[in-house]
């Protein structure tokens, strides 16, 4: 079972949110809790008001067990951006972005992968080269003959 909770139109760059998602993916919901309890950045408070919020959904709409639920998948895309400018030298005016974020958190009570493992890549699993198998001499690199040299004065 998967349950879904949405947080759009956050006032905080997508860059700095994705900073304390990565804390917690994976996590179970305690301890997703506790590490934003315990994390300084701004981005903690609104983070944690989400993952409460999942579990209080998966807990009255799916009758969930909250201590099997963990954070499978957390995105954090980026949302609007309101343009502002200011003032420069010259007469000149500087854009400001002021972004904001759209996050996506699933809470799922499968067993989950651990995500923090490197991926194993496509055909990683290939037959191994004989021992028999005849060396290939590999030819000597050639000068580059373009190369200019500096004249002596």
């Amino acid at each position: 079972m998967q349950v879904y909770a949405r947080l759009r139109q956050l006032r905080m760059a997508p860059r700095k949110v994705r900073l304390v998602a990565d804390l917690i993916r994976g996590c179970t919901v305690e301890g997703a809790v506790n590490q934003l309890a315990f994390c300084d950045k701004a981005a903690a408070e609104p983070l944690t008001k989400l993952v409460k919020s999942a579990a209080a959904n998966a807990e009255h709409n799916f009758q969930a067990d909250l201590s099997t639920l963990r954070v499978a998948k957390i995105t954090v895309d980026g949302g609007p951006t309101l343009g502002r400018w200011r003032a420069r030298a010259y007469g000149r005016a500087a854009p400001i972005r002021k972004r904001s974020s759209h996050i996506t958190l699933v809470l799922s009570d499968e067993s989950v992968v651990d995500v923090h493992a490197p991926r194993a890549r496509r055909g990683a699993v290939k037959a191994s080269k004989p021992a028999s198998a005849p060396a290939v001499a590999k030819s000597p690199k050639k000068k580059a003959s373009g190369v200019k040299k500096a004249k002596a004065n």
